[in-house]
């Protein structure tokens, strides 16, 4: 696990000052701030409707906000453009709580997707073929390349789409959910990946999640998204010894 020591004398690569965002009289984001530091693993957990899912599409540009500012790798993406914010979304890994595979394409399809929509990054004349098979080797799945996303289990589909996450070679991955939907053993297992994945390429990850053990396991920090604000942050331990009513809720079994 990283010491907070060692995370505060990392560059910030994600940042989020003041995040509003309302629609109508439904004030979602009250003053949302978060920082997320070099291949840091950091956790937001909150409740449903808390704001965690309208972030996240602020911070990729897919919403725009009400005021605040979001600065990614340097970046201020309320000042970018179309073409300049495509670019930038390169770097950011997405791995879909339902995973999001595409029904009609094969595993290697899926994974040949991003590319055919990023050349820029890899040049027109790049070996698909290897960074598809280096991703699948990367979540021990080369064995499913021809097959279709019906042909694979929940635990399977997951990996899969982490592996289409990791064939961009992606600076900053983020999870919505990861362990959503899986049985524990399965869930276990994508968390170990997940870790094994942080290691070798020193991804920041930022992991939207309901599981107490998925941010227990997988966190360097966590912040709880509680009224719309950046309620409590702090290790796992810290906030589980907290007395805040508000925060023990997330920690009872």
């Amino acid at each position: 696990m990283t010491t907070k020591t060692q995370i505060a004398n990392r560059d910030i690569v994600l940042q989020i000052k003041d995040l509003r965002k309302s629609f109508g009289d439904n004030d979602v984001l009250n003053g949302f701030n978060m920082e997320l530091y070099q291949g840091e693993s950091l956790v937001i957990m909150g409740k449903s409707g808390s704001g965690k899912s309208v972030m996240i599409k602020c911070l990729v540009g897919l919403l725009e906000s009400d005021s605040g500012y979001i600065r990614v790798m340097k970046n201020d993406i309320t000042k970018l453009d179309q073409e300049a914010l495509d670019i930038l979304r390169a770097d950011i890994g997405f791995l879909f709580q339902g995973s999001a595979l595409y029904d009609s394409m094969t595993v290697r399809e899926n994974l040949e997707f991003p590319l055919r929509r990023h050349t820029k990054k890899f040049g027109e004349h790049i070996d698909a073929e290897a960074l598809v098979i280096e991703a699948l080797e990367n979540v021990g799945l080369v064995s499913a390349i021809d097959l279709m996303p019906s042909e694979l289990s929940g635990g399977m589909k997951r990996r899969i789409a982490l592996a289409r996450t990791l064939i961009m070679k992606p600076k900053i991955i983020l999870y919505d959910e990861p362990t959503s939907g899986l049985d524990p053993i399965t869930a276990k297992e994508i968390i170990l990946l997940m870790q094994d994945i942080q290691r070798k390429y020193g991804t920041s990850s930022l992991i939207i999640t309901h599981d107490v053990d998925c941010a227990r396991v997988i966190s360097d920090r966590m912040i709880l998204l509680i009224d719309g604000i950046d309620y409590a942050m702090g290790t796992f331990n810290e906030l589980a010894k907290m007395d805040d009513p508000k925060v023990k809720a997330f920690f009872k079994h």
